[in-house]
């Protein structure tokens, strides 16, 4: 590498550049940090910088702690378009009285991000940091990926700790996720037990950890990275077995209460698996909807309502959210993006290859378009074709161009080829063009839609137990299909071409209900149907389901799935580059995970449909009823915290103090969970 391009990478590094450059800066720079375990000083550990991109790691520099724990960096070389992270190898940790070399240690910073300090930390908690957000991309000591993907990963490791103390992250620290969930217990344990290792704090500590990390493939690690490498990949085999080191490690002194653990807090009990959600808002988001990403991406959705408003039968009333990649706010508070038609969005949001965003609007029963940057580009009646639009949900964006829609309240088919609101037509409405009439498409509450690699169009009824399919070329020749459970709401295609639907109630509704829900969907009371099926599901756990239905259009074998009775009230899927199965329960407030399509991509011995989330499902605190679930191109799996307290939604006035509560709060991020899909989304998903 030229002297210059070397200037050029420190230079980046320490003035805050977002992983990549040019190679025009002359002034070389050097980095200062310093390596802990257990809080104490790493001496004579050495300290690699690399360069991370598509391609193979290349190594940057070199250099080896002092007594003190203190390195400097001269880096040897530049990457354009790189990513850049530290990895600490071996030393002498100072919290072991002994001062032996330990070669377990292995520990890890991902260093380049917005504002970087010129000083940085390489512990326990930066690794943990590191590592979740870059499971995706870490072989061993390597990472390796997109390059949009490696920025994601990148942008929020200071979510979880602070680059230059290695202490917390402001988000993690925040009232969303410090107190209203146990991911700072989880995280801090997951550090502690490292920890045990790096300091030797028992003779054992390390071979016990790597026992205690055997993959479910038979696989030991032989460092602590690697070990947290594969708590990272595997969260749900066996947790307990790393959690009881926690008491191996630091057993409660005698006549005490608190252990005697490097970081604080740390659990009281077993996760259910090692998974580091946090939550964020605003932007004027409350009750976020459909979830998607732009090629940047950056995160839209529909906020049911307005931040602030109190629920009643007048619901849904409110705009549009952006989100960056580590989840900040883009969107203005407190109203969020708006204008152009849109009024109360529901369950249809889509990015399209300009990434231009459409949405729908329930009770504006509206088409909206925006740009990039949430400006309004439909009419400020947005387009409701001379009012022939009733309650409107899904809407998708096509790889040919094209953009269709569903009409829930009229059980109908909006279709604009290529995206040309003056060339709309409908179709599968009613003979006699009427609302609320039979469909000839069989439709009944038509709520979301997708097209498959043959170029056909599958929609789910939230009030039946069949999808509808044709060919978006001529939209006649309609199949009907059961799907073996009742009230579709989700829908996603995987790569082999198979459907997979969530089924809301499962088996089905009474008659009773089923008949409320048609006469509310008439009157175009939204919130009403949402009560009822609210009501219907709440006091049955595990009722709900997936179906997965070939490309033939049969269920495929043990169809519909329950993933293990995790599916309680399932609403949205998606699918990951593995063909992995991903929902979101509305009514359990958890994420089932199964095994798709390509078994070898899952868990030794699995076939498709069974679980690979635990039994109740992935948890995290502050999660509320659920609608979407989304993977972005980092592999990080987002969820939309709907509800918050529902009988804020029906009985406002019953509660004052309670009465803006109706709307959920925020969208929650599990990191690392899947492999991660191009963005934005157009047809079936696709690894980046």
């Amino acid at each position: 590498m030229t002297t210059r391009s070397t200037a050029a990478l420190v230079t980046m590094l320490l003035t805050g550049s977002i992983l990549s450059w040019g190679a025009d800066v002359v002034s070389a720079q050097t980095l200062t940090g310093k390596v802990l375990g257990g809080g104490q000083p790493v001496a004579n550990s050495t300290v690699t910088l690399w360069a991370a991109s598509e391609g193979a790691p290349q190594q940057l520099g070199r250099a080896r702690t002092g007594s003190d724990g203190s390195f400097t960096l001269n880096s040897a070389g530049g990457l354009s378009g790189a990513s850049l992270y530290m990895i600490a190898k071996g030393g002498q940790p100072g919290a072991n009285a002994q001062g032996a070399d330990n070669p377990a240690i292995a520990l890890m910073t991902v260093v380049v991000g917005g504002n970087l300090p010129a000083t940085v930390t390489i512990n326990e908690m930066t690794t943990v940091a590191s590592v979740w957000t870059h499971a995706q991309f870490l072989d061993g000591s390597a990472i390796k990926g997109p390059a949009l993907s490696l920025r994601i990963a990148a942008g929020n490791v200071p979510n979880f700790v602070d680059l230059q103390t290695g202490g917390w992250g402001a988000t993690i620290l925040d009232p969303l996720n410090s107190t209203q969930s146990p991911t700072m217990a989880n995280f801090a344990t997951l550090a502690n037990v490292l920890a045990g290792c790096v300091t030797h704090v028992t003779p054992d500590a390390c071979p016990k950890l790597y026992t205690a990390t055997i993959s479910p493939k038979g696989d030991a690690p032989n460092d602590t990275l690697i070990a947290a490498q594969t708590l990272a990949r595997f969260p749900a085999y066996q947790p307990a077995r790393l959690f009881a080191l926690l008491d191996e490690f630091y057993p409660v002194p005698q006549g005490k209460t608190l252990r005697k653990t490097p970081f604080l807090p740390y659990l009281s009990f077993a996760p259910s698996a090692w998974v580091l959600p946090l939550k964020f808002t605003g932007g004027g988001l409350t009750a976020p909807g459909k979830l998607m990403f732009d090629s940047e991406g950056n995160l839209w959705t529909g906020a049911n309502f307005i931040v602030g408003s109190q629920g009643s039968d007048a619901l849904w009333d409110g705009n549009m959210a952006k989100f960056a990649p580590n989840g900040r706010a883009l969107s203005p508070a407190p109203t969020g993006f708006a204008g152009g038609g849109l009024e109360g969005p529901g369950f249809g949001t889509a990015v399209d290859a300009n990434d231009r965003i459409w949405i729908t609007s329930t009770t504006g029963k509206t088409i909206s378009l925006f740009d990039k940057n949430g400006k309004p580009l439909s009419p400020p009646e947005g387009y409701n074709f001379n009012g022939k639009l009733g309650i409107m949900q899904s809407v998708i964006a096509t790889p040919s161009g094209d953009v269709w829609a569903l009409d829930f309240g009229d059980d109908k088919v909006v279709y604009m080829p290529q995206g040309d609101p003056t060339k709309a037509k409908f179709y599968c409405q009613s003979t006699d063009g009427k609302a609320n009439k039979e469909s000839p498409c069989k439709l009944s509450g038509p709520f979301h839609l997708a097209i498959d690699q043959q170029d056909r169009i599958w929609v789910t009824n939230a009030v039946g137990d069949t999808v509808a399919r044709f060919p978006a070329s001529d939209p006649s020749k309609v199949e009907v299909l059961p799907t073996g459970g009742h009230s579709g709401k989700g829908m996603a295609i995987d790569s082999k071409g198979n459907a997979w639907i969530t089924n809301t109630v499962g088996e089905g509704l009474d008659l009773a209900v089923k008949l409320k829900i048609l006469e509310l969907k008439v009157t175009g009371r939204m919130g009403q149907v949402h009560r009822v099926v609210f009501d219907d599901l709440k006091d049955k756990s595990g009722r709900g389901s997936v179906s997965m239905l070939r490309p033939d259009g049969s269920p495929a074998p043990g169809s519909p799935f329950n993933g293990g009775g995790s599916t309680w009230g399932s609403w949205g899927v998606v699918i990951d580059g593995n063909d992995q199965v991903w929902i979101s329960n509305f009514v359990g407030h958890t994420i089932t995970h199964l095994c798709g399509a390509r078994t070898e991509t899952c868990l030794p011995g699995m076939k498709t449909g069974d679980p690979i989330s635990p039994p109740k499902g992935y948890v995290g605190g502050g999660m509320q009823p659920m609608t979407d679930i989304a993977i972005d191109p980092a592999g990080n799996v987002w969820v939309a915290d709907n509800w918050q307290n529902p009988d804020s939604c029906f009985n406002p006035s019953t509660d004052e103090a309670k009465s803006t509560l109706c709307g959920g709060d925020g969208v929650t991020v599990f990191y690392g969970m899947a492999k991660p899909v191009h963005a934005p989304q157009i047809g079936p998903a696709r690894q980046p």
